[in-house]
């Protein structure tokens, strides 16, 4: 089983940050001026820093968010959801005349869902680095490597590595050899890469998931977790390849749970876990997050989610 390097200290989840709002169930968009009556509507911190942030303060780590959002109402709620679950929100840039990236999403019966999105700020994030907070991190969790490239990608976490961070980084290019190749330069900085499986299979054109995470691997990741919904979630590193198993839940809703995953993964590896054990513990978490609406749901903590695996070990 392979062993992790581990770094206490605070994390600075980099990156995007979107603020959701939800819809559930929705089977179909109402004609023209009609409505209809849905079970729920909720909004909630998301994006692949700003939910995989939070997710880590409620595991108990010392959470920075950093990235842009725009100076509007939006943005206003989305800061006011990340400070109140702990994280500091105080490297947050509020640009003026920008809107605040979002997304609406009509979550399916079966938890599916398609998106609505806005870009909006997140196009500024390469203008707004904060260097001198990667210095004397825990840990570095870069959301969306390639809204920066690889080389300026590779810089920031270069950076958080002097200064001792482990590096994270969770992608969401399209899964094609064409968008990896814009942030691919980044991966011999990073210790740990955490895609999905089809973008893994998109982005290296492997016939399964295990090769196609070798492949990265190869690429210079330190490892590679790629999770696959409700499969086993696949851990690559130079000494092999593991399968992790899935929790079976209830799933009412999928959103966020990616970004559940590597803010569980991140946490355990700092809490001194090894890889596969630490991909058990995002997998426990993504599970919590599964069986309600958004990316904040759940009650939880690290010792909620040890018990939760142990028990279901236990079974």
């Amino acid at each position: 089983m392979p062993s992790t390097p581990a770094a206490d200290g605070p994390v600075l989840a980099f990156g995007v940050h979107i603020l959701d709002t939800l819809v559930r169930p929705v089977e179909s968009i109402p004609e023209g001026q009609s409505a209809a009556l849905v079970e729920a509507i909720t909004v909630t911190a998301a994006g692949t820093a700003g939910a995989a942030g939070l997710v880590m303060s409620r595991l108990g780590a010392d959470v920075r968010s950093a990235g842009v959002v725009g100076d509007d109402s939006a943005g206003d709620f989305l800061v006011h959801l990340l400070g109140k679950e702990g994280v500091d929100t105080s490297r947050l840039v509020r640009a003026d005349g920008t809107a605040t990236s979002a997304s609406v999403l009509p979550i399916r019966p079966d938890g599916s869902r398609p998106a609505f999105h806005v870009l909006g700020a997140t196009a500024l994030l390469p203008q707004h680095v904060p260097w001198d907070d990667l210095d004397g991190l825990g840990a570095l969790h870069l959301g969306g490597p390639e809204f920066f490239g690889g080389d300026l990608a590779a810089q920031i976490c270069s950076r958080a590595r002097r200064g001792g961070a482990i590096t994270s980084a969770d992608s969401l290019a399209p899964p094609d050899a064409g968008s990896f190749e814009w942030f691919a330069a980044v991966l011999p900085h990073l210790d740990f890469l955490l895609p999905n499986d089809e973008q893994v299979l998109g982005w290296t054109g492997a016939s399964d998931l295990e090769e196609g995470c070798r492949v990265l691997v190869e690429r210079g990741a330190g490892a590679v977790v790629a999770t696959a919904g409700a499969d086993p979630t696949v851990v690559a590193t130079v000494d092999g390849t593991w399968r992790v198993p899935v929790f079976d839940v209830d799933v009412v809703d999928t959103t966020g749970c990616g970004d559940a995953f590597s803010g569980g993964f991140v946490r355990a590896i700092q809490l001194g876990k090894t890889v596969t054990e630490a991909a058990l513990f995002g997998n426990a978490v993504a599970a919590q997050v599964a069986q309600g609406l958004g990316s904040d749901y759940g009650d939880y903590d690290a010792d909620s989610i040890a018990r939760f695996v142990a028990e279901r070990a236990a079974r």
